[in-house]
Order: C-alpha cells, then structure tokens, then sequence
C-alpha cells in the first residue's frame, strides 16, 4: 500500500519562514509543515492506518517536526540579532541626549 501524505499549500518563495525541502524535494513552509503534522496525527488517531501506512506517517510526522525546530532556531537566532541592534545606543545621538 502507498502511504498518503497530504499535499502542501503551494510554497511561497517570499517567504523566510520555510521548512527545507523533505524526502519528496517540495519545500514546505513552517505553517504548512505544523498543519501536515496536525493532519498526521489526526489519522493516526483515528486508528484506520496499517501498519505500513503508520509507520511512514510516523517517519514523515518525524521529519517534519525535525524542520519546524531547524526552522524556529533560525528564527530565534534572527530575533537575538534584531534584539542585539535594537538594544545598542544609536551612534553619536545617544551621547549627545546624556
């Protein structure tokens, strides 16, 4: 039996928020990736899959929570960036206020 894994919402290029392309080479954004992850699990708790089918769920559910954490870190890694630059005096303006 092939295992069937719900088709993503189109990617969107624009996006800096999305997961790396996974076994089937489509990139998947963050929110697309979190919402085939909810829909993995409802199946699976439906209690309807084979063996075979819960398995490569359960591979696919795996991969895709590995990129949302990749893809969070990069992210909290930019806030730390932006937090960094907006916590420093703006040149020669902070001098002059004091």
């Amino acid at each position: 039996m092939s295992s069937k894994s719900p088709e993503s919402a189109a990617p969107d290029q624009a996006s800096q928020a999305s997961v790396e392309p996974l076994a089937s080479g489509e990139p998947i954004e963050f929110d697309a990736a979190v919402s085939e992850l909810e829909a993995i699990v409802e199946r699976m708790e439906a209690g309807t899959l084979s063996l075979e089918e819960s398995l490569a769920a359960y591979r696919r559910g795996a991969e895709l929570v590995a990129r949302c954490r990749e893809s969070l870190a990069v992210i909290q890694q930019q806030v730390r960036i932006l937090e960094a630059d907006l916590l420093k005096p703006l040149g020669g303006d902070a001098d002059e206020e004091r």
